[in-house]
């Protein structure tokens, strides 16, 4: 299998290298074309100057990107030029709805289609340690689990189209409530007069341990906010769940009070920080 990735951003990149590094990359593509170049260069494949292009000349298409407007725009690209009984794979974290749209385009084109949003920040897509949360046929994933497993630690397929965004929404959901308890803890330690490093080394072995206070509780008591996942795409993320949550009738409360307080650091020229970020509204004042 050939397969191409369109959207080098954090995330892309880590992941276009392990494909690379199992022999399954043939092509990249990105918006800005100078880091497409490079990253092809480095790892001596094609990098083409159109998505259409990229479509033609694969069997598997994998899209990366920020939002449900350019994955949209990313499929309308693909269909004027994809092969019939090829496979485009969406790792973009996005609306239930706009998979089952997604799908149901491609599916004109004779070509497969699955939502596969992927959880553990760029550490993972380095590492190509993921979580895979996909929804789709499950024939067409068992076809292509030897080339995702290149990126990822665990694969699990939830249902049809949307299942994997669906739980993906999970996740972001449960993402914000472990930030605002483990930022709202810390603070309180640091208000106690506690020796930070301390307090985090004995709860993170404990009842209360987490993966989000070993990684991000030292760097945050420190100030330190740089990003392995970026606040204004956590405040993205959580306002799709927040309209998936709508349409069911299922009340989000801290999923609202997260939005609020992002909205704050954003409003400050946070947004680009590690959602550990949130420890600024937490600290005293």
């Amino acid at each position: 299998m050939k397969a191409g990735f369109i959207g080098l951003g954090a995330m892309g990149v880590g992941m276009a290298r392990n494909l690379a590094k199992a022999g399954y990359l043939a092509a990249v593509y990105n918006r800005t074309g100078s880091k497409a170049e490079a990253l092809a260069a480095e790892l001596q494949l094609a990098a083409y100057d159109s998505i259409e292009q990229l479509a033609a000349n694969v069997d598997v298409v994998l899209i990366c990107v920020s939002a449900d407007k350019d994955v949209l725009a990313v499929v309308d690209a693909i269909v004027k030029a994809v092969k019939p009984g090829s496979v485009v794979v969406d790792m973009s974290t996005v609306s239930s709805e706009t998979a089952k749209l997604a799908a149901q385009k491609l599916k004109d084109k004779q070509t497969a289609f699955l939502d596969a949003p992927v959880s553990g920040g760029v550490e993972g897509a380095n590492k190509g340690t993921l979580a895979m949360m996909v929804g789709g046929d499950v024939a067409v994933l068992d076809h292509l689990r030897p080339l995702l497993a290149a990126m990822t630690a665990r694969i699990e397929h939830l249902g049809d189209h949307g299942a994997g965004q669906a739980c993906k929404a999970v996740n972001q959901i449960m993402a914000a409530g472990i930030n605002q308890a483990v930022t709202e803890a810390l603070a309180f330690a640091e208000a106690q007069g506690l020796p930070l490093e301390q307090v985090i080394d004995v709860i993170a072995g404990g009842a209360a341990g987490n993966w989000f206070l070993q990684h991000r509780g030292k760097t945050m008591t420190q100030n330190q906010f740089a990003p392995g996942f970026k606040l204004a795409l956590h405040h993205k993320d959580l306002k799709i769940a927040q309209q998936m949550a709508q349409r069911v009738g299922v009340g989000c409360p801290l999923t609202v009070v997260t939005l609020a307080d992002y909205a704050k650091l954003m409003a400050k020229g946070y947004g680009d920080e590690d959602i550990s970020a949130l420890y600024r509204v937490k600290q005293k004042r």
